[in-house]
């Protein structure tokens, strides 16, 4: 990998589900995304937003075109090698957290250690620096059922950065919260941002989307610089 090379790149990438009809999720998209870059993927429903994040975050391939991750074309990795590379290179934030309701706070931080490559001894450590970073050290042994929505959140983005993560990937992450509440989760992926880490948010509202440096717009598969 080169200094001047994208993190993130996507070449004439398309992604074909088969019919009849054919569906075209999406169409000949190109993207470009520097480390450290601050990225939203806007659009409604229906618009090819979850493809993208499937084909970012190495849990589909495209039907025709490249993706290169670091530099890498991941068109030729197997299956065990793009789980490696999800592992130790991605971190997810998803909508509806994924916490594991009989396991504390501190345990879920933990989980996605144990398939990193983290050494046993640094694992909680680690957690517990995480859970700081999100303002919930004070919370680490409760249940996630304890937890108010914005807390849990917060969970799943310690989680989600604990290993990490050169590239965090955000699925409608404020659609389960409250605006005040959604304020308070975006300012934290600013200061991760702020702090280096490369963020791409996929989101269908507007106003989450202008936070970023940088937004695209996706319509019917096909993406728009705004």
């Amino acid at each position: 990998m080169t200094l001047s090379a994208p993190l993130v790149e996507l070449r004439d990438v398309t992604r074909s589900f088969p019919g009849p009809p054919e569906v075209q999720a999406l169409k000949s998209a190109t993207l470009s995304v520097r480390a450290g870059d601050y990225l939203s993927i806007v659009g409604p429903s229906g618009s090819g937003k979850s493809t993208m994040l499937n084909l970012l975050g190495l849990l589909d391939r495209p039907s025709v075109g490249e993706y290169r991750l670091a530099g890498v074309l991941t068109g030729d990795l197997s299956e065990d090698e793009r789980a490696a590379v999800r592992a130790r290179f991605i971190g997810f934030v998803f909508q509806s957290f994924h916490l594991l309701p009989r396991r504390s706070v501190l345990d879920n931080v933990l989980l996605p250690m144990l398939y990193s490559g983290v050494p046993r001894q640094e694992r909680e450590r680690r957690a517990r620096d995480a859970l700081m970073r999100v303002g919930l050290g004070h919370r680490i042994d409760f249940s996630p059922n304890a937890l108010s929505g914005g807390e849990r959140q917060r969970v799943a983005v310690a989680r989600a950065v604990v290993s990490g993560p050169q590239l965090l990937l955000a699925d409608e992450p404020t659609g389960n919260l409250d605006q005040r509440t959604s304020g308070e989760v975006m300012d934290l992926f600013e200061a991760l941002n702020a702090d280096g880490l490369t963020l791409v948010v996929i989101t269908h509202d507007d106003g989450v989307a202008r936070r970023a440096g940088r937004s695209i717009r996706i319509a019917d598969g096909r993406l728009t610089e705004l």
